[in-house]
Parts: structure tokens; C-alpha cells; sequence
């Protein structure tokens, strides 16, 4: 049940908390969702987050642990006895969530807890899912599913799937396999009901199903869930054997954390980052791009410095330098991102290289002639000169054009490299179309201001 944590709740919480009221506290939190009961756990002291947890059943305990941000589950753990993990929480995960958990720890905690499990072929899943990188779908799969051979008749397969179905929360899907474990295909649960008694299982089997390896990137399973508006994905080894299922909740994890990732690429921000972080690592997440930007205003002032003896002739040019360096940076970057974008959720391809640019060229002209027009608008009715208001006009549908150009290059050549594209919506954009649009209006204005 959802509740609404107001003040009120959380002081008479925190009341028979001081207390210590088991049966009170349990009569607030009882019908509550483990992520409210997180969520709360996080608005108490270190002491009374303690007492919570002994009112909480182990089951529930175990799907509060892994509601909490990582940072607070390690502060957690790090106060509880090995066994207490292993027998109290870990036994009640699922295989994946277990994973992760334990993944947090050290490599001898590691190995204390999982020595610990009372359940050995629980235990032993968990190890499997630990030897697979993170980032893979054998890293984010659950050993939980229910399966039956395609030998077995309809009678058999009821019969083992309520014995497999005590282990799993949700069932999307029953997955066909034969002697070798080896995956054949989806079994409809109507088709298995409606079908008589004797039937075989390899006559009622889905063989057009979609399925993903044990290696197959964490990012590319999202895609591919989402394409296909899937709830749930089989994985399979290198040879087809089933190993494993993957959920949506597991996907919408890794979506949140890819949208987090590229976020901070697209500021600046180097690393993945938490705000509870010590100060040198966030430090040094944020420094190399600031060092980018800094040689970037290097290089602007060198240029300024080359045009310097037109600026002393044509000293009106320097009022317009923020406004061309500042649409340079905005046009470059919304190029950018708008391409960053389609890559990720894999609308533009390479081979799309020259139909996007000759999109963003038609965009940037139009955006560009506009622009030029209001300045030229602007510029005649001020009274400026006509070499200023035609250089500025001129010098900023160049710059448009060029960003814009830029912009869509940059994202499309770092995907070809195996180089995440986020990384061109940042610094990197607005601090080159800085230094372009500038070398490119002085350039302009040198042309212009000798011809009128």
C-alpha cells in the first residue's frame, strides 16, 4: 500500500521508535511498500534505522536493503554480522538483487556471507551471476524462471511448474528447453490450458521468440527490451543454453543509470558520481573538462590576439563577439544532443551520416537566415555601419551553419570509435564553436569592412 510520509507520521514513528514499541512501530510500517519503508529509513538517525529493521520480517527486511541507495546499504551491512546477512537477508533476494548486494562487499565479506547461506543452490546461482561483468545481461539477469522440457506432456509441466513457482515472483513467460537445457522457445500459458492432458510440450511451443547472451551489453539489452516492448528477455550462453531471465524493473534500472551517466558527460563530468562522494573524487571527475575549457579560453584569447589590430581600427566589432561565440555554443550544442539522442535509442545510424547532415544544413540555414535578418533588422536601425551590420548578418549564418555542421559530426565519428557520443554536448562543442565562430567573424569582418 502507498503512503503518504507526512510529518505527523514520521514523528509518531520516530516516538515509539524512542520507545521502543516493536508492536506499534510494526503496526504503522505493516502494510506498507518496502520502497516507502526505505524511503523512511533514510529520514531516521543511524540508531532508530536500527531499530526499524528488527521489527522488520526477513523477507521484508531483505526488499528494504535493496531499495536503499547503495551508499546507505553499505552502511548497513557494514554494521551487521556476516551470518545475519547471509541468513536474515541474502536467502530472502532474488538471485539477481543477491548479486548485487553482495557485489558491494569486500572479497572476503564476500565470501564470508556466501559461506553462510543455508540454501547451497541458492547460493551457488548467486556465484554464477557474480563471475558475469555488471554492465552484461548476464550481470543484471535472475536465475528465477520457470522452464519445462519439451519432452514432457501437459500433465508433467503443470506438476513442475507449481514446484518452480514458489522461487519466482512474476511469471511472464515459461521457457522450452530440451535434455541439453538448451532454449526452443515460449510456451503460452492459454495454449497449455486449453490443450489436453497427453499433449507433448514441443507441439504447443512459440519458436519465434527473442533472446540475448550471457555477454550481450547491459545498454543493448534496454534497446532491445524497449523495441519490443518486452517485460521480460531469456539469456542464453554461448551455445544457447537458457541461463537466465532478465524483468523490466531490471531494465529501467539500467535506462536510469545511462540517462545519469550521460548527463554528466553532457556537464562535464567525467566519472559516475554520487553527491555523497569524497571531495577528491568529485574533484577529479569535474577537472579535465575544466582544463579543456581553460585551454579552449587560451586559444579565444590568441585568436583575439591575432585580429587585434582590426579591433583597434574597428574597435564596434567587439560588442557583437559575445553574441557569435554565445550561438555558436547553443546551435553546436543542440545539434549535438539532438544526434546523441538518436543513437541511443538508435534512430540515426552511420549509414545515415549524409541524410542527417544535409537535414541539419536545411535547419541551420533557415534558423541562420532568420537570425541574420533580425541582426540585420537591428543593426540598420541603430544607425551602425554597413560594414559592421553586414558582417555581423554574414558572420552569423556562418557561424550557425559551421556549428551546426560540427555539432552532427562530432556525436556520429566518437559512436564510430566506440567513444560515447555525450561526451560532444559538452565543453568540448561550446568551447571549439567559441573558438571558431570568433575566427570566423573576425575573418568575415576583415573581408567585409575592406569591401565597403
Amino acid at each position: 500500500m502507498q503512503v503518504e510520509i507526512s510529518r505527523d507520521f514520521l514523528d509518531q514513528l520516530k516516538e515509539n521508535i524512542e520507545r521502543e514499541d516493536k508492536d506499534a512501530v510494526y503496526q504503522l510500517i505493516s502494510e506498507m511498500h518496502s520502497a516507502d519503508i526505505a524511503e523512511i529509513y533514510q529520514m531516521l538517525e543511524a540508531d532508530e534505522g536500527r531499530f526499524l529493521f528488527t521489527v522488520l520480517d526477513n523477507e521484508t527486511a531483505a526488499d528494504v536493503l535493496i531499495e536503499l541507495d547503495i551508499d546507505e546499504r553499505k552502511r548497513v551491512l557494514k554494521n551487521l554480522p556476516s551470518e545475519m546477512i547471509a541468513r536474515q537477508l541474502i536467502d530472502y533476494m532474488d538471485t539477481d538483487d543477491a548479486a548485487d548486494v553482495l557485489g558491494e562487499l569486500s572479497a572476503d565479506r564476500k565470501d564470508e556471507v556466501l559461506s553462510r547461506m543455508e540454501d547451497v543452490e541458492h547460493a551457488g546461482d548467486i556465484v554464477d551471476l557474480l563471475s558475469y561483468d555488471e554492465d552484461t545481461a548476464g550481470g543484471l539477469m535472475a536465475k528465477e524462471l520457470i522452464k519445462v522440457n519439451e519432452n514432457w506432456n501437459v500433465v508433467t509441466s503443470i506438476r513442475e511448474m507449481r514446484k518452480q513457482a514458489e522461487e519466482v515472483d512474476e511469471v511472464y513467460f515459461v521457457y522450452v528447453v530440451d535434455d541439453a537445457n538448451l532454449l526452443k522457445g515460449l510456451l503460452s500459458m492459454k495454449k497449455l490450458l486449453l490443450s489436453s492432458r497427453n499433449s507433448f510440450i514441443r507441439d504447443l511451443l512459440n519458436t519465434d521468440f527473442i533472446s540475448v547472451r550471457t555477454d550481450t551489453p547491459s545498454e543493448e539489452v534496454s534497446n532491445i527490451m524497449h523495441k519490443y516492448d518486452l517485460v521480460a528477455l531469456p539469456v542464453v550462453d554461448h551455445i544457447g543454453r537458457l541461463a537466465g531471465r532478465i524483468t523490466i524493473d531490471d531494465v529501467v534500472d539500467v535506462i536510469r543509470e545511462e540517462a545519469e551517466k550521460d548527463y554528466q558527460l553532457i556537464a562535464g563530468i567525467t566519472e559516475d558520481i554520487e553527491p555523497t562522494d569524497k571531495v577528491w573524487i568529485l574533484t577529479r571527475a569535474r577537472l579535465p573538462w575544466l582544463l579543456i575549457g581553460l585551454t579552449g579560453g587560451i586559444l579565444v584569447s590568441q585568436v583575439i590576439g591575432v585580429f587585434e589590430a582590426d579591433l583597434g581600427v574597428y574597435p564596434e566589432m567587439a560588442f557583437f563577439m559575445p553574441l557569435i561565440a554565445a550561438s555558436a555554443g547553443n546551435v553546436g550544442v543542440q545539434s549535438s544532443s539532438i544526434v546523441v539522442q538518436g543513437l541511443a535509442n538508435q534512430t540515426i545510424k552511420i549509414s545515415d551520416t549524409f541524410k542527417r547532415l544535409l537535414k541539419e544544413f536545411s535547419v541551420a540555414l533557415l534558423n541562420g537566415l532568420t537570425l541574420a535578418l533580425i541582426m540585420l533588422t537591428y543593426n540598420i536601425l541603430v544607425k551602425s555601419s554597413l560594414a559592421l551590420t553586414m558582417t555581423v548578418s554574414a558572420a552569423l549564418l556562418s557561424v550557425i551553419l559551421f556549428a551546426s555542421l560540427f555539432g552532427t559530426v562530432v556525436p556520429l565519428v566518437l559512436d564510430k570509435f566506440k567513444i560515447d557520443p555525450a561526451l560532444a554536448t559538452g565543453p568540448f562543442i561550446t568551447t571549439s564553436n567559441d573558438l571558431m565562430g570568433l575566427m570566423i567573424y573576425f575573418s568575415i569582418g576583415r573581408i567585409l569592412y575592406g569591401i565597403f
